[in-house]
């Protein structure tokens, strides 16, 4: 059995508001799950931010035990410390060419390697005297 934490709508209708679970892959969003470990509200409250609540110990337990979390639980869970950042990639215009550079996502820029450059530059080997 292949465990996932993801979330859960919940909620009315334009006034969304999500558990997170973890949760059977193969059972439905909204059907049976293995344990409520918190919850995410998406609108933003009185002081203008989105709220959250995560019992930490019980991710990270699920987490140590194999469970795989999903793209915006990802998300979530870096936001809260848990995670590092999930992989971001550029995304270039439509029918230009892809630029598949590595974004940092706390700034939105590209990040540079120091590496790329000397591997880029031709060598030049150094002649000796006969």
């Amino acid at each position: 059995m292949v465990v996932r934490i993801r979330l859960s709508r919940f909620g009315c209708r334009n006034k969304p508001f999500y558990r997170v679970m973890a949760a059977d892959s193969r059972s439905p969003r909204d059907g049976r799950h293995l344990e409520v470990l918190g919850y995410y509200n998406p609108l933003p409250g009185q002081d203008g931010g989105k709220r959250m609540g995560l019992n930490f110990e019980r991710v990270k337990y699920w987490l140590s035990v194999g469970a795989q979390a999903s793209d915006p639980v990802q998300r979530i869970l870096f936001r809260a410390g848990l995670l590092p950042p999930p992989p971001m990639l550029a995304i270039a215009r439509k029918g230009g060419p892809r630029d598949t550079r590595p974004i940092d996502p706390m700034t939105g820029r590209f990040l540079s390697s120091k590496d790329s450059k000397v591997a880029d530059e031709p060598e030049e080997k150094d002649q000796g005297e006969f």
